[in-house]
């Protein structure tokens, strides 16, 4: 399933799916998507802050029930997650996951966000892994936020960065923020991995666990994004998967970085490692 292209006048809803959101930054991101012709919409819950856990924006049943009610109306086209930092995989249990993948919609969000993308990525349906409406990444980053637009309506993306491990690779995109990542990605998967602010011993913990637990078995390829606060990795991301066989892209500005890229995930992709890019062909 590729995502539906938005178009002027579509009506989108923003959901806060982890952590509580700055009240100017949603504003002012809602007032950008707004300049784009569609009609936003912001959850019952998604300016909410837990009465007990600060961390979240208000209470488990409260933001499954916004990401579930909004993923099902039929009138809305998108559903944009607003921010990350803690919290979604805390709804995994709470939400229906056979009938929110029997009626995809688009869906957007990164970072904390990964822990829903992955089940969606599992069984088949595409995602946008991107900038999120209430948060500098989109509000204060203009290359990013065309980025977003352009993936969203409609846009071809290739992706570009350097040659870690050469050779070429075609499979579906998956993956996300590393320390979020859980199960593993479907066979032949184009698997995307970035973080922001772990330091690279933990780095080299996250991957070896994956490692044992056979996450990266399967994958056909994999692309290495922003390693914003990480310090020096690139010896514990040549150590830890340069062994694999499989052709690695690396640098390419996806995750927690400027500019950053909107990666489809579910889509088919191929990966020209010979050349550092990657492309996808759009919907």
């Amino acid at each position: 399933m590729t995502p539906r292209p938005l178009r002027a006048g579509d009506r989108v809803v923003v959901v806060s799916p982890a952590g509580p959101v700055p009240a100017g930054l949603l504003d002012a991101g809602v007032a950008w998507l707004t300049t784009w012709g569609l009609d936003v919409r912001v959850a019952p819950h998604a300016r909410d802050t837990h009465p007990d856990l600060p961390h979240l924006a208000g209470v488990d049943a409260d933001r499954a029930a916004d990401l579930r009610e909004s993923w099902l109306d039929p009138t809305v086209a998108a559903v944009l997650c607003a921010r990350g930092g803690y919290g979604s995989r805390r709804l995994l249990d709470l939400l229906d996951w056979p009938r929110l993948v029997a009626e995809p919609t688009v869906f957007v969000g990164s970072s904390d966000a990964t822990a829903l993308h992955e089940p969606l990525t599992r069984a088949g349906v595409a995602t946008w892994f991107g900038p999120m409406v209430g948060t500098a990444a989109f509000v204060h980053d203009p290359v990013a936020r065309d980025r977003l637009r352009h993936a969203l309506f409609g846009g071809a993306v290739a992706f570009r960065g350097v040659t870690v491990v050469p050779g070429r690779a075609r499979g579906v995109a998956a993956g996300g923020t590393l320390s979020l990542l859980d199960a593993p990605p479907p066979d032949g998967a184009i698997a995307w991995l970035e973080d922001v602010g772990e330091p690279p011993y933990r780095v080299d913990r996250m991957l070896t666990d994956l490692l044992r637990r056979g996450w990266f078995d399967r994958v056909a390829g994999i692309v290495l994004g922003s390693w914003t606060g990480c310090g020096d990795v690139d010896p514990v991301l040549a150590d830890r998967l340069g062994g694999l066989g499989v052709p690695i892209v690396g640098s390419v500005p996806f995750g927690h970085c400027a500019a950053q890229h909107t990666v489809p995930f579910g889509v088919p992709m191929e990966l020209d490692a010979d050349t550092g890019v990657v492309t996808w062909g759009g919907p």
